[in-house]
């Protein structure tokens, strides 16, 4: 199931159980996703998640009791982070294979891990390898 669809089905398990604080929020995000398809972007997981990364981000920086709630009901449709000693072994990986400078690293890492890890916690790993 995608994600859009996930978000719509719980949007509805939300609407039927009168649940509706998650029922208004859901409602937020499936019209966002509306918005982005009407300007003609496809709905696929990678498109959804920025917008989910979007509001998760304005949430943070918000962060009254009703945000962190809404957080809340953000996370299942969010991608588990990758732990710090799984960034660090790629980091040494790219290293060994040559990369020695922060923006090289950090380009090759987005390149192949983007939204999986936090890029705070990949820079600082990447400041310590490198000395």
């Amino acid at each position: 199931m995608s994600l859009k669809d996930k978000i719509y089905e719980d949007f509805l398990v939300a609407f039927k159980a009168r649940e509706t604080d998650k029922k208004n929020f859901l409602g937020v995000i499936k019209g966002e996703i509306m918005n982005d398809i009407g300007r003609g972007t496809d709905p696929n997981d990678e498109n959804v998640l920025k917008i989910l990364k979007s509001i998760e981000k304005g949430l943070k920086e918000t962060g009254t009791d009703e945000a962190m709630k809404e957080l809340e009901y953000l996370a299942p449709y969010m991608p588990a982070l990758m732990s710090e000693d799984e960034v660090t072994k790629i980091i040494e990986g790219l290293i060994a294979d040559g990369k020695s400078d922060i923006g090289s690293i950090m380009k090759e890492f987005n390149t192949t891990y983007r939204g999986k890890a936090d890029n705070g916690m990949v820079s600082n790993v990447v400041r310590t390898k490198l000395g």
